[in-house]
């Protein structure tokens, strides 16, 4: 525990919105992946094999190699500002931040922060209450909950907590699949595509995927994201034959969530299907996921299999009807926290009764 208090007498208290992200590296670059990597595949939310069995693989078979290849495919992808899921987080961060602004008399205070890699959450959790968040509500941007990715970033989100000494008030947002207004602006981007560039003769709604053995073991992402899938295919009135819900970046060899979206789309080319689009709702900004494997090597798996026309329709990333969807949902969950801030002349106050008191500072 932190033996340092920043607490002060006589200080605002203020409400904050912390939006954390899975995290990126710095570069696309094999020496910014390789610590990346390491972060991220020690987690043992993200993988639940005993560490004397998986240490050496990952140590001895992983790193060595997969970071120049990784890195490889980050440069693909890489904006000029940089990396694009941090790009887009950025960007939604402040579009939240003015969103709220311009509803609320008192607005909270807007950070985000990546659960691997930079800004880390132990550094903007400690920006936050450096600025007087008294209340910090923790928004995943995983619309799906996951054990390894909404609750390996509540994890980090309390292991940070326990080594403070004066905690913030926390509330937490699980997850938003079935909210209205996330769905109806899933719905609007896809219309918006297909109005632009018309439509295919199949949807593909693909998820991340998650090893089977985490559904078996009370993981409720697969239902969540069936659900996700169904509601999206309702809004845009679609037939059963006209989609299908698969899951995509299958590790390993163990069996993941089927059906697997590269075996799906392979199956559709050699049935020279004549156009797939495919869209990832699990994501709300576009990422390597995205842009590296859906957009480039699913769809020359499609191609090359026979399939004629493939078609990626962007993330949510900075559309308006998905911020006033996040503006809602944070909204929902900062109900009687958003109380009239303490005056200049009432927090002088404050403090001049506390080092009466015997207040330190």
């Amino acid at each position: 525990m932190t033996s340092k208090s920043i607490y002060q007498h006589g200080s605002p208290n203020r409400t904050g919105v912390l939006l954390i992200n899975l995290g990126t590296p710095d570069a696309p670059t094999a020496q910014a992946l390789r610590p990346y990597l390491k972060e991220f595949l020690s987690n043992p939310r993200v993988i639940e094999i005993p560490k004397l069995i998986w240490w050496p693989i990952l140590h001895g078979f992983i790193l060595p190699f997969r970071p120049k290849a990784s890195a490889e495919k980050y440069a693909k992808i890489w904006m000029p500002e940089g990396s694009p899921l941090k790009v887009h987080t950025e960007r939604q961060t402040k579009l939240l931040r003015d969103e709220l602004h311009r509803r609320l008399q008192n607005p909270p205070i807007v950070e985000y922060a990546m659960n691997i890699g930079k800004p880390s959450v132990a550094t903007v959790l400690s920006k936050m209450q450096e600025q007087g968040c008294e209340r910090i509500l923790i928004i995943p941007l995983f619309p799906q909950y996951a054990a390894s990715s909404t609750a390996a970033a509540m994890d980090n989100v309390f292991t940070v907590l326990s080594h403070m000494r004066n905690l913030p008030a926390i509330r937490t947002v699980k997850q938003y699949h079935d909210h209205p207004g996330y769905i109806a602006a899933l719905a609007q981007n896809v219309r918006d595509y297909w109005e632009v560039n018309g439509r295919p003769d199949k949807l593909i709604i693909s998820f991340h995927g998650t090893p089977r053995a985490s559904l078996d073991k009370g993981d409720p992402y697969h239902c969540a994201c069936q659900k996700t899938g169904r509601l999206l295919a309702e809004a845009l009135a679609l037939d059963t034959n006209q989609y299908s819900v698969c899951f995509q970046s299958r590790f390993g060899k163990a069996k993941w969530l089927t059906p697997y979206t590269a075996t799906t789309v392979m199956q559709l080319g050699k049935e020279q299907t004549q156009r797939v689009d495919v869209v990832c709702p699990g994501f709300v900004s576009d990422c390597l996921e995205t842009l590296e494997e859906i957009a480039m090597e699913v769809k020359d798996t499609f191609t090359q299999a026979g399939g004629k026309e493939f078609h990626y329709i962007p993330c949510l990333n900075e559309r308006g009807d998905w911020i006033q969807a996040l503006a809602d949902i944070a909204c929902t969950h900062l109900q009687g926290w958003l109380e009239t801030p303490v005056t200049e002349e009432a927090a002088k106050l404050s403090r001049k009764l506390a080092l009466e008191l015997g207040a330190s500072n």
